[in-house]
């Protein structure tokens, strides 16, 4: 290399230095990201409290809120959710899913690098056309470190991240989601059975004052104080009484079973003891309900939705940009292993291109119209959950005020 080559060398590596630096300070397109208003009154005609604005709060923890009703069989079953429901284990697998994703398009950020060796021997033809060589048989022994690198100029990458990141935010909401139902099933079911437990010992007991009523109207039909009609009316009561206990125990049996599905358990292996129902209602504060709208995942899930498809329309419109590409390569190349890592060996590669769509009969036109209506997919789907969870807010705040006013009219 001469003198006016190593002049120039630093001059073209400071170059391509600074045209990557200017490549990677790129400006993402599509658009920002802003969470549509939704109409929220402040205050509700069957309770005019002046309810607080809800305030996201998915991520608070909920804790074991099955404790609450001290139950210590509840509790154990309810512990047994976290490790064998498979519905809740599906979800888990889902989310670690979305995590992984995000770690894979996170890896866009960085250069691809990979390395190998090669080896070959080529025996050439004396017949090829300008044959000038006399060398008939060459070795090629090649080393080479290949460097490949999209600058993210346009955010493409970046947005690429961003919906992913939403994503997986999503399901996680998704996961609290069928967390919090399996368990509000659980618990569903176990008072349900308890319930039936409690009825089926009052129709047992029925049933046993009914057999003495019994015997009691045959002996004085036999005394000739009753008639054969009172008989048959005492037997018709014992008889429905006793039907209404095989009944009673049969729907506490699919309760049952429904409980040994919850808890991962085959359902003819799993029997629930009978014990007698205590547990007494805890008391709900009148401002539970706002808290738990806020609280809700199923509408922190959608509103993530809604960032990760505005994220798809910037991916969408990054499309309509040239895409850049740094392809620099090195590593050694010999004809025999003993030169083969010496400083004569070595060589280098340094390239760009730059290419754009000018063609494509309207397929980024699709793909970016198709972002933007399921953007608007997952706002239309974001406002009506919240109009839902409103509508069960003052459900259930109407609940409470009745319940109030029964408790003050007894």
């Amino acid at each position: 290399m001469n003198a006016g080559s190593r002049k120039l060398m630093p001059k073209f590596l400071g170059g391509v230095l600074l045209a990557g630096v200017m490549l990677m300070c790129g400006c993402a397109v599509g658009p920002r990201y802003s969470r549509p208003s939704v109409p929220v009154p402040t205050d509700y005609k069957e309770t005019p409290q002046n309810w607080k604005p809800a305030q996201p709060a998915d991520q608070t923890l909920r804790g074991k809120w099955w404790e609450i009703y001290q139950d210590p069989q509840l509790n154990t079953l309810e512990e047994k959710i976290n490790i064998s429901n498979q519905s809740l284990k599906a979800a888990q697998a889902q989310f670690e899913q979305a995590r992984a994703t995000v770690r894979y398009n996170r890896a866009d950020y960085y250069p691809t690098i990979t390395a190998g060796v090669a080896a070959s021997r080529e025996r050439f033809s004396q017949n090829r056309p300008l044959a000038l060589s006399t060398v008939r048989t060459r070795n090629d022994l090649v080393i080479p470190v290949d460097m490949s690198y999209e600058p993210d100029v346009w955010g493409r990458v970046r947005r690429t991240v961003e919906a992913a990141r939403a994503s997986a935010q999503a399901s996680l909401a998704d996961l609290e989601s069928v967390s919090l139902s399996v368990h509000a099933e659980l618990a569903v079911d176990y008072f349900s059975a308890r319930e039936l437990d409690a009825e089926a010992k009052l129709l047992d007991d029925t049933v046993a004052s009914y057999v003495k009523q019994l015997e009691l109207t045959e002996n004085r039909y036999k005394g000739g104080v009753a008639s054969q009609v009172d008989v048959a009316q005492a037997q018709t009561q014992l008889e429905t009484a006793r039907a209404q206990a095989i009944d009673v125990r049969e729907q506490r049996t699919q309760f049952e079973h429904a409980i040994a599905v919850l808890i991962g358990e085959p359902a003819s292996t799993f029997s629930l003891p009978v014990v007698p129902l205590n547990a007494i209602p805890p008391v709900i504060p009148p401002g539970l309900p706002s808290e738990l709208l806020e609280r809700r995942p199923d509408v922190a899930a959608n509103e993530r939705l809604m960032a990760a498809a505005n994220a798809q329309i910037g991916v969408a419109k990054a499309a309509y940009f040239p895409l850049f590409n740094l392809f620099p390569s090195a590593g050694f190349e010999s004809t025999t292993i003993v030169n083969w890592l010496s400083s004569p060996s070595a060589f280098a590669l340094v390239g760009a291109s730059a290419v754009v769509s000018a063609f494509d009969a309207g397929r980024r036109r699709a793909a970016s119209d198709q972002a933007r209506a399921g953007y608007d997919q997952t706002v239309a789907n974001y406002r009506q959950d919240v109009l839902t969870a409103l509508q069960e807010l003052v459900d259930k705040s109407f609940q409470i005020k009745k319940s109030s006013w029964t408790s003050s009219w007894h």
